[in-house]
């Protein structure tokens, strides 16, 4: 099975031995996203200003390769504080108003750059064209 590196510079780039998404088959894997700009800088705030950032960094990485929001099958949040789940969970929902993924949350010991939230992403792209 052939592996597609997918990176735009439209979000972060990776800031360690991984890369931004990973596509193989017809899955797309988007690594952890934190409260970075396209330009990697931290967006400071909190965990509702932070969890758009991320949820608009995964946006952007889906829409390299053609894909949207609507096509995530998987996430995965990561949270600094479980107490914030209720207000980061209000704000990801405006992102997946219908049919949202499976998602696991999980409260974590610590976070890069000490942020508050982290999400990865797995999603589905029926055809390749390379």
């Amino acid at each position: 099975m052939k592996k597609i590196v997918i990176e735009t510079d439209q979000a972060p780039a990776a800031i360690g031995p991984y890369t931004q998404a990973l596509a193989a088959g017809p899955f797309v894997f988007i690594s952890g996203q934190i409260p970075l700009d396209a330009n990697g800088r931290l967006v400071e705030g909190d965990i509702v200003v932070q969890t758009v950032q991320v949820m608009a960094n995964l946006k952007a990485i889906l829409a390299a390769v053609g894909l949207a929001l609507k096509d995530v099958v998987k996430t995965t949040v990561y949270l600094a504080d479980l107490a914030d789940f209720q207000e980061m969970n209000r704000a990801y929902g405006e992102f997946f108003p219908q049919h949202p993924p499976a998602r696991t949350t999980v409260q974590v010991a610590g976070l890069p750059r000490k942020v508050s939230v982290e999400i990865d992403a797995i999603a589905v792209k029926k055809e390749w064209h390379v």
